[in-house]
């Protein structure tokens, strides 16, 4: 049997809450933007990258209101997400050089949301011939950068990106 070895999720899936607190909610509520990867704070929404990355460069944006639909967000956090992802768009096509990007949002548990009460657009990089055997046979993701690494580069690239 082959073994793949990940132990930064350890961290993660050991300081997992009891799911009683919103992990959107709780990084907002915090100061520790560079500990909780968080890229940028707009007005409404914030910018962080995603733990559970599908490529390097996988980000999010979500609204600092616990808001489980796009229907029941204010008007101005929607407009404010929008411009972010025009933005994050740049900062990633600058920084990572992708073929295209992947954006969108998953409403409700079973369409795939991972935090199904609050809502959050997914920005993230694709290459020509990224899904490989790993991911699709494998299920498992190799990911060649770091968050931190990931988060040191984006993070001037996005403030350069700012409209």
């Amino acid at each position: 049997m082959d073994w793949l070895w990940s132990p930064w999720r350890f961290r993660y899936v050991s300081q997992a809450s009891s799911g009683s607190a919103c992990i959107f909610c709780e990084k907002a509520a915090s100061s520790a933007d560079r500990e909780n990867l968080i890229l940028h704070r707009g007005r409404f929404n914030f910018v962080l990258l995603n733990l559970y990355p599908y490529t390097n460069g996988h980000l999010m944006i979500a609204p600092y209101a616990h808001v489980a639909t796009l229907a029941g967000a204010e008007v101005e956090t929607v407009e404010e997400m929008a411009r972010l992802a025009r933005q994050a768009e740049r900062a990633i096509r600058e920084v990572y050089r992708p073929h295209g990007l992947n954006i969108g949002m998953n409403l409700g548990e079973c369409a795939g949301a991972g935090v199904a009460g609050h809502i959050h657009l997914h920005v993230l990089p694709r290459w020509t011939g990224d899904a490989n055997f790993m991911t699709t046979i494998g299920e498992t993701r190799v990911m060649p950068e770091a968050l931190e690494e990931s988060f040191a580069k984006l993070r001037p690239a996005f403030a350069a990106c700012q409209e």
